[in-house]
């Protein structure tokens, strides 16, 4: 039963997208997409286990879900010629997995139509194409999930409303467009890396292949867009660290503490080389550009010590100007620390606690702090506000044993 459910999972972090994405490309209609392939999941949970896995379960689940949508289309009697539709695609066999890869790009497109408020352009993409729980996209954006979901289906709306195109844009729309999907890309990728539910794996390498894979087709579109390839060589030098992020007992593992042998070199090579070649342009980087630059100044390092932490805070300067958020400026605190010590960065974290005190990381920074000054008292504080916020099982378990060790 239980290599069953693993491949329920794992079916739903795979085939989700691609299941929306055709449902989709058929019927332009996201609700009967989502919907379909909702019922779809619910059958394979109830069926599997008794029927066994199917040999192709993106092939059964599209199918089922098809079924579903033409159900549906009948019981609202929609209009002929959309019947006439659905009875064609239910009479055919489904297309190949392969021939849907780019609705995904499409359904992203839609997804983020500037029609739609910026909000509802992340929010939809990431439950859509990304496949996120309305919960888990609740937290990435911290809003109550009744609210969310709200938004979703207002998104959704809005779209057949609209009559909002399922189509890549033409060429000349594409660099208005791009920017919220690269946006949206980005929170996919984060949420694959560390992965906000408690009750998921804590590195998720679906999301983050699928937002690396999403990233380079939208590269071959846009071959010379800097904060693409800002984006791709972020992600890439990001995802190389990902065989070192989580130790055997399932416990992240800091930077500091990372083995660097274990990070993959390959994407680190093709990560620096696309910052080389936007650093070579002598065009001003965009936030993405500036990001994976800093990036490859920490993988550039074969030892923690090694970092070149006076070039961090550089960028991070540059970052701050472009994106004068407090989160940046709470990691820009951490390079401060590095070169003009934690007594410094704390008094500059603390002026961010009134917009960051429901922010994990915003504990554990200063719980750090706090503890490389000596005060373990205040230090065990701010590890306990940290493990409350915090919702990552390894995460949460890192900064468990870094407080224990607090005499």
């Amino acid at each position: 039963m239980s290599d069953v459910q693993e491949a329920i999972t794992r079916a739903h972090h795979e085939e989700w997208a691609r299941v929306v994405a055709a449902l989709t490309k058929r019927f332009g209609d996201l609700d009967i997409a989502e919907e379909a392939a909702a019922e779809a999941f619910a059958i394979a949970v109830e069926r599997w286990p008794a029927d066994g896995v199917p040999p192709n379960p993106g092939a059964w689940l599209t199918t089922t879900a098809n079924r579903k949508a033409i159900d549906r289309i009948r019981r609202e009697n929609k209009r002929d010629d959309k019947h006439k539709e659905a009875q064609m695609v239910y009479d055919d066999p489904p297309e190949p997995l392969g021939a849907i890869d780019d609705d995904r790009l499409r359904l992203i497109f839609t997804c983020c139509h500037p029609a739609l408020a910026i909000e509802a352009r992340l929010a939809l993409t990431l439950r859509m194409v990304g496949g996120l729980t309305v919960p888990e996209i609740a937290r990435a954006f911290l809003v109550a999930e009744s609210a969310m979901g709200q938004r979703i289906t207002r998104a959704k709306a809005k779209i057949k409303a609209a009559r909002i195109p399922y189509r890549v844009p033409a060429a000349e729309d594409l660099p208005a467009r791009v920017s919220s999907v690269l946006t949206v890309l980005f929170l996919v990728f984060n949420e694959g890396y560390l992965a906000t539910g408690p009750d998921t794996e804590p590195v998720r390498h679906d999301l983050t292949a699928e937002a690396i894979r999403l990233t380079r087709l939208i590269r071959a579109l846009l071959p010379d867009n800097g904060e693409v390839a800002g984006l791709l060589a972020l992600m890439l030098l990001t995802e190389a660290r990902r065989p070192a992020r989580v130790s055997a007992g399932g416990e992240l593992v800091a930077l500091d503490e990372q083995d660097r042998g274990a990070w993959d070199a390959v994407l680190i090579a093709e990560g620096h080389q696309l910052v080389r070649e936007r650093l070579a342009t002598g065009v001003a980087p965009g936030r993405y550009q500036i990001l994976a630059a800093i990036n490859a100044v920490h993988t550039s390092a074969r030892d923690i010590r090694d970092t070149d932490w006076s070039q961090v805070l550089a960028l991070y300067d540059q970052l701050v100007r472009l994106d004068p958020s407090p989160i940046v400026a709470l990691n820009r605190a951490i390079a401060v620390a590095e070169l003009d010590g934690p007594e410094v960065a704390l008094a500059a974290i603390d002026r961010l606690e009134d917009k960051l005190a429901g922010y994990h990381a915003y504990h554990a920074t200063r719980a750090d702090l706090l503890r490389r000054l000596g005060r373990s008292q205040e230090s065990r504080a701010a590890y306990d506000k940290a493990i409350g916020l915090a919702g990552n099982s390894a995460e949460t378990a890192n900064l468990t044993r870094r407080r224990d060790q607090l005499r």
